[in-house]
């Protein structure tokens, strides 16, 4: 199967070199040429069967790396599976138009914070007025900053629960229409105006094109019914430690051109693109973070801070939903603990440890 690492090596030192202008951006390709390599060391089996050796390389951990962090995001999902509120949830993206995405790009902690600041203040000011909810909301945001296609796209996915916790802290207020949550022309208009705040406030408001800033121009806010909010959960979850691009979607490198495919958002059908190796390169390479960026925040009622109005409204809801059943403990014993990995070689379930490998070279920081 090719991978990403393929690539990166036909690709050669001299074009990742050039295309790598952030450090941010050169560790993940150091990163992503060592994962699962001898580079980072791993350990040893032997088949006590066929007596065959058999090599585990270490992952490199890095978040842009497509092959890394599969227990990572299991473990990330249960947990935010156990923050969810008993309700129905809304996902709401909030999208930064064209003319902001040069300053994205060479400010991306200023302009990325702005964004996630800016869109979760935007929902907050609407949930808190009287007339929409009148309540305290939990928001879970995820920034992106791709498309399928890999095109750099910064936007901002938020769950956010349908209804608050009361300002007294003594009710959960649901919104008076349950097919309707917030208006998106306002949430745009007010995401606009905090975003130009933020920006100026970070002295780069210069930076950007005055024509983002007319009334006319229009700040793309999407909303959208989210049931219980676990499904949302696993599609979000898909992209916290890593990319867009998994190894699947990579289809070959060719004669210096790289082919792979993506399922487009509209028609639902699956697109095909073929890429010289360094524009596919420079395309994975815009959505990479800076170092301790990060990308998953929690407002209102699902931030720290709330853990006690939280619980609260946890309770709150208990009330007012009947518990689920209690499942009955089966009288079976317990299953027993699976088998051994079995040998590539001849099939036995014989592998052994007998040793660990060490690092040849170490990752920079």
């Amino acid at each position: 199967m090719l991978e990403l690492a393929d690539i990166v090596r036909a690709a050669g030192p001299e074009v990742c070199a050039r295309l790598a202008a952030l450090p941010s951006q050169k560790r993940a390709l150091e990163c992503i040429l060592q994962c699962r390599t001898p580079a980072l060391g791993g350990e040893v089996y032997a088949c006590d069967h066929c007596r065959a050796l058999h090599y585990s390389y270490h992952s490199c951990g890095n978040r842009h790396c497509p092959k890394c962090h599969g227990q990572q995001t299991a473990a990330w999902l249960e947990k935010q599976r156990g923050r969810l509120l008993p309700g129905p949830y809304y996902l709401l993206t909030f999208t930064l138009p064209s003319e902001l995405r040069a300053v994205a790009r060479s400010h991306q902690k200023a302009v990325y914070g702005g964004l996630m600041s800016s869109a979760a203040a935007t929902v907050q000011k609407l949930c808190a007025d009287p007339r929409w909810l009148g309540g305290q909301p939990a928001l879970l945001g995820v920034l992106h900053t791709w498309t399928r296609a890999l095109l750099y796209h910064p936007h901002a996915h938020f769950l956010v629960s349908a209804g608050g916790l009361s300002p007294d802290g003594q009710r959960w207020v649901e919104p008076g229409n349950p097919h309707f949550f917030l208006p998106v022309r306002a949430l745009s208009k007010i995401f606009q105006a905090k975003m130009r705040d933020t920006l100026d406030q970070a002295g780069l408001l210069g930076q950007v094109p005055a024509q983002a800033w007319r009334r006319s121009k229009k700040w793309v806010v999407h909303a959208q019914p989210a049931g219980t909010g676990d499904k949302v959960l696993e599609y979000l979850g898909r992209y916290v430690f890593r990319i867009a691009l998994t190894p699947s979607r990579l289809e070959s490198l060719a004669e210096g051109h790289v082919t792979f495919r993506y399922r487009d958002n509209r028609t639902q059908q699956m697109q095909r693109v073929r890429l010289p190796a360094a524009d596919f390169l420079q395309r994975f390479l815009q959505p990479v973070l800076p170092k301790g960026f990060p990308k998953v925040r929690h407002y209102g009622l699902a931030g720290a801070a709330c853990a006690a109005r939280r619980q609260q409204a946890r309770a709150l809801l208990a009330l007012r939903r009947p518990a689920p059943p209690t499942a009955t403990p089966p009288d079976t014993p317990p299953t027993a603990a699976p088998p051994h990995t079995p040998c590539p070689n001849c099939r036995q379930e014989c592998l052994v440890w007998i040793g660990q490998l060490r690092p040849r070279k170490k990752i920079p920081p």
